[in-house]
């Protein structure tokens, strides 16, 4: 009998990063387009906060970039140079969305205690309906990437939805400041810079978060364990498999490689364990488990 073709597990990669890098590109055209309002909005309106956030949202354009190149240098098939695929590229992508969080948050930092220390005037209450506006299109598009994150098992357009959220987050915080101001007059007009400077913590705590999981994955990380069970079930389920003796598990990128001993009937042929070795491999290849790879050692049982 002969088993069916092998899928192009590698083309089905390619085909989710395709569509998340498209996403990424959004985010981009979206960046640029909010920083414009933020800059107008924040010299018109007299508020430090928005200033800020703009050039954030500027810098958010080069990292976005850099995500979209290691989504597209993740996607590449293997190659001699690299046999296990070029899947590390997304855990650089999002490494550098952590580094970007962290400067983020320091430089506003930096600004916002500068402006806490002047004297300026109380923003126009007109700003807070423009920060209203940036909030819901950061959530709303944060949401979307988060869920084309999760589709397609990448941690790069994971981070890049955080990120969003992050910059959601700052212009919430700068929403609450500004209304303080508002109400409270002259007074209270450093508390938008107050609340900036509060953000500062939360987009830090992202960065710390994402640079966590992205190390991680590139120091092969074992993935969760729900993901290995699922892997034994589908290779005990192989004919002539008895059990699973080990399985191990690393994500890379978009994929997952896996390395498995099998346990098989010690009398078997070499042929009919290296038959029952490619059943194995066949059978994860076509699960929806996200593997791009299997390297099956056959155990007598």
């Amino acid at each position: 009998m002969i088993p069916p073709p092998v899928p192009d597990v590698h083309a089905e990669m390619a085909r989710r990063a395709h569509r998340g890098a498209a996403l990424v590109l959004r985010g981009v055209g979206l960046n640029l387009a909010l920083a414009v309002v933020k800059v107008a909005a924040g010299i018109f309106g007299h508020t430090y906060a928005l200033i800020a956030d703009a050039v954030e949202s500027l810098a958010d354009v080069f990292s976005s970039i850099m995500v979209w190149l290691g989504i597209k240098w993740a996607a590449e098939p293997p190659d001699d140079d690299h046999p296990y695929g070029h899947g590390k590229a997304e855990g650089l992508a999002s490494l550098v969305v952590a580094v970007f969080l962290f400067g983020a948050a320091i430089w506003i930092a930096v600004h916002a205690v500068r402006e806490i220390r002047t004297p300026h005037h109380v923003p126009a209450a007109w700003t807070l309906l423009v920060l209203a506006g940036i909030v819901l299109a950061k959530w709303a598009f944060s949401r979307r990437l988060h869920l084309a994150g999760e589709e397609a098992g990448s941690p790069a357009l994971q981070a890049e939805a955080w990120h969003h959220v992050s910059d959601a987050l700052t212009s919430g915080a700068a929403f609450v400041g500004i209304s303080i101001a508002v109400i409270g007059g002259p007074e209270f007009a450093e508390a938008d810079d107050w609340a900036a400077l509060a953000a500062c913590a939360v987009v830090g705590c992202n960065g710390f978060l994402i640079g966590r999981r992205s190390v991680g994955e590139m120091m092969d990380l074992a993935v969760a364990p729900e993901w290995e069970t699922a892997v034994r079930e589908v290779v005990v389920a192989v004919p002539g498999v008895r059990g699973v003796e080990k399985c191990r598990m690393r994500k890379s990128g978009l994929s997952h490689l896996v390395d498995i001993h099998v346990e098989v009937d010690g009398d078997l042929t070499v042929r009919a364990g290296h038959d029952i070795a490619g059943a194995v491999k066949q059978a994860l290849l076509l699960a929806d488990l996200r593997v791009t790879d299997v390297l099956v050692h056959i155990e007598p049982a």
